[in-house]
């Protein structure tokens, strides 16, 4: 308990204050400066909320958030008839552009980190170029294949992150974290020719948007190792957002056309269209804000184990939705790949507490 402050004037030292004063001294009470803690409480999310009741809202709305990006992009590219996935993921890199200014620079949800060097620009602009590719193969890939078989494909990105590494930086796993993957090889060729939907040119991009994906993971650990130029992920995404919407604007404009006068057109025959790609791209937003804030309130563990969660839920979520066709075989090989990221997860575990 803080006491409070006090201030004790002196007689005929203020005439003001004698003048007034009724006792020989007189006492102002001095209000307490609230501590860090007490100050960050009231600005605080949820500081309200009991801590497992803020968990579960936060992981429910990472659920909600990926799940949801996921329908509404299929809908879109496969359903309404939206035929522009690079003009789509330009929309989500400016939408993650505006909210992150916000989030940062208004809301403080993470520290304002800015870039140092020219060096240190040019390595985030090689990580934006892969987060393009791998976006961009990954919303064009739901125009052509189902969901579920997306994330199936999706769910072997440990399998091209353990060989980019060993490319990249020679770095060697245990011989238990191969034989991890091979259920993940396995399930992934055993979905393939079983899936009713199988579309050559879908897979092939989804296969480019997952082994994107592991790859700008090893990029990222290799380019921003020095503790001066590590960026928080919620920073690195204010930078690598208006720098791959950038990328992406001629792009969209010479392989799209005109699109912006094709959503001009949609949007005066149908409003829906602008709740559609207002909603898609907001959801986009929440897709990193939500990991954000699984990892700040969890671990990064249970991200990773959300991550295999999400990739089964999504895939009978998007079944029952639009009803697309599944085999048995095409289960079992899902079912396999989902079994060899946990096996992977554990060795690698392991191996971790070997080596240490």
């Amino acid at each position: 308990m803080v006491e409070a402050q006090t201030w004790t004037t002196r007689r005929m030292s203020n005439p003001r204050l004698d003048s007034t004063a009724t006792a020989d001294h007189q006492v102002l009470d001095i209000p307490v400066t609230p501590t860090g803690d007490v100050r960050n409480s009231i600005y605080s999310v949820g500081s309200h909320l009991s801590p497992n009741l803020l968990i579960a809202l936060i992981i429910a709305s990472w659920f909600m958030s990926n799940i949801g990006v996921l329908l509404l992009n299929k809908y879109l590219l496969s359903f309404y008839g939206y035929r522009y996935p690079i003009f789509l993921t330009m929309l989500h890199m400016i939408s993650c552009t505006c909210y992150s200014y916000v989030a940062i620079n208004f809301l403080e949800i993470v520290p304002r980190q800015h870039i140092l060097s020219r060096k240190q620009f040019f390595k985030i602009f090689a990580l934006s170029v892969i987060f393009c590719f791998s976006v961009v193969c990954g919303n064009t890939s739901l125009r052509y294949i189902p969901v579920s078989f997306n994330q199936a494909i999706g769910a072997t990105t440990p399998f091209f992150t353990a060989i980019f590494a060993f490319l990249i930086t020679c770095r060697k796993e245990s011989a238990e974290v191969y034989f991890a993957l091979l259920p993940v090889v396995f399930g992934i060729v055993l979905a393939s020719n079983s899936e009713p939907l199988f579309n050559l040119f879908g897979f092939l991009v989804c296969i480019g948007s997952t082994a994107g994906r592991a790859l700008k993971s090893v990029v990222q650990g290799i380019l921003l190792t020095n503790d001066a130029e590590k960026l928080h992920s919620m920073n690195l995404l204010s930078y690598m957002a208006p720098i791959a919407a950038m990328i992406l604007l001629p792009f969209t404009l010479y392989i799209e056309g005109n699109v912006a006068r094709v959503t001009l057109e949609k949007a005066r025959s149908d409003s829906f269209i602008v709740f559609l790609l207002v909603g898609n791209a907001t959801v986009a937003y929440l897709v990193n804000l939500t990991n954000f804030l699984v990892t700040k309130h969890t671990s990064a563990l249970t991200l990773q184990v959300l991550g295999n969660a999400k990739a089964a839920v999504a895939a009978f979520v998007s079944v029952m939705i639009f009803r697309n066709p599944v085999t048995m075989m095409g289960m079992t090989g899902f079912a396999a790949t989902i079994m060899g990221v946990v096996l992977y997860g554990e060795a690698k575990k392991r191996s971790k507490v070997t080596t240490n």
